[in-house]
């Protein structure tokens, strides 16, 4: 690949899919960090589910809907059977949404396509040999586990959330130098609140300053079968909390659930200010969440995660001292009031900071552009 002037905009399509919303904030993350370096950046955002016609998106993001929703061991047995670099699924990549890649790389002439989902890295080396077009390939892992669907040999550039993931490529016979540690992007908002006065922003949001303050993680998306039960377990604890639940969840208000205060808020754009505020994040545990979370040192407490992908991240955190795992519901009441304990709170909020990488955004940046030849 020929390098253009480093001063001429940087033309990118970036990739995400709408499985969720972190694969989109992951993009959004590093085209403003992008721009944060003084990158003039001509960039085309596209969404994997919208490359796809109406039949491949019925049968692709149906099917997983259905699953999450109604039959979580179907998806975990599927997670575990497509392991395998002997997948069929794997196949397919290549071709799902073909046609409308092809014409945004034919309209971009994109220097780097970039992906936050595994399948358009397939699709972007498709086109590239069949267009005869030139640009790197990359990809940004947006879970702390490497499942075999993230192992793109297609991919020339692969940025990681940290050295296990590293490893874990390896084992999957990625070279290592297409691979580079990163962490996972997430918005410059969040560094920013490092260190916030906590008592401050719950003023600011209308909540109380002495009461503990958990966030729910998952209600967001309206598909986390736990949460009612969940919320149950909160009204229980034999003390007073205030809950945040955020859209998706049924109704909105402030309403008790025995001891606790819920605020049903729905669509909020303070989400980062009402993180830093929060004690303890209770619920599921995407990568996004993650990493915003480990960010800003609130630790977590994970009941029912997605299976797969969010067991392996909840697996990782809690081996790192960052996150208890309540594996059924009679485990939630117990863990809650074990993390909100101020000693064991104070030792997970460290061990949170410790995992985190708070400017990865601008470190998946950097290593586009020196990649690039732009650094």
């Amino acid at each position: 690949m020929t390098g253009p002037d480093r001063h001429d905009p940087l033309r990118a399509l970036i990739v995400s899919a709408s499985f969720g919303s972190g694969h989109h904030q992951a993009n959004g993350a590093l085209d403003a960090a992008l721009r944060d370096l003084g990158v003039p950046l001509d960039a085309r955002h596209a969404d994997l589910l919208k490359y796809m016609s109406t039949p491949e998106r019925v049968i692709t993001a149906g099917t997983y809907d259905l699953w999450l929703r109604h039959m979580p061991g179907v998806y975990r047995a599927f997670y575990h059977l497509t392991d395998t670099d002997r997948a069929p699924t794997a196949q397919a990549f290549g071709w799902l949404g073909y046609p409308a890649m092809r014409r945004d790389v034919l309209e971009v002439r994109p220097e780097v396509v970039v992906s936050s989902y595994p399948t358009p890295v397939a699709l972007a080396h498709n086109v590239r040999r069949r267009t005869g077009t030139d640009f790197l390939n990359g990809l940004v892992i947006t879970d702390y586990r490497v499942h075999q669907h993230w192992a793109r040999a297609e991919a020339d550039l692969l940025m990681v959330p940290n050295e296990e993931a590293r490893e874990q490529l390896a084992r999957w016979r990625i070279p290592d130098d297409r691979v580079e540690v990163t962490g996972i992007p997430i918005a410059r908002v969040y560094r920013d609140l490092i260190g916030a006065d906590r008592a401050a922003l719950r003023l600011k949001h209308g909540l109380d300053p002495e009461l503990p303050l958990i966030l729910m993680s998952g209600g967001g998306t309206g598909s986390y079968r736990a949460l009612p039960q969940v919320l149950r377990e909160l009204g229980n604890l034999g003390r007073r909390v205030q809950v945040l639940v955020l859209a998706g969840a049924d109704g909105h208000g402030v309403a008790r659930v025995g001891g606790a205060t819920l605020h049903r808020l729905g669509f909020t754009t303070s989400f980062p200010e009402l993180l830093a505020a929060s004690d303890l994040v209770v619920g599921k545990a995407g990568g996004l969440t993650v990493a915003e979370a480990t960010t800003l040192g609130v630790p977590l407490v994970v009941h029912a995660p997605i299976p797969g992908q969010e067991e392996f991240n909840t697996d990782y955190l809690e081996r790192h001292g960052a996150a208890l795992w309540a594996r059924t519901l009679a485990d939630v009441r117990p863990a809650v009031l074990r993390a909100l304990d101020a000693d064991e709170r104070a030792r997970m909020s460290c061990a949170a900071r410790r995992v985190s990488r708070p400017d990865a955004a601008e470190q998946v940046a950097r290593v586009l552009l020196r990649r690039l030849g732009r650094a």
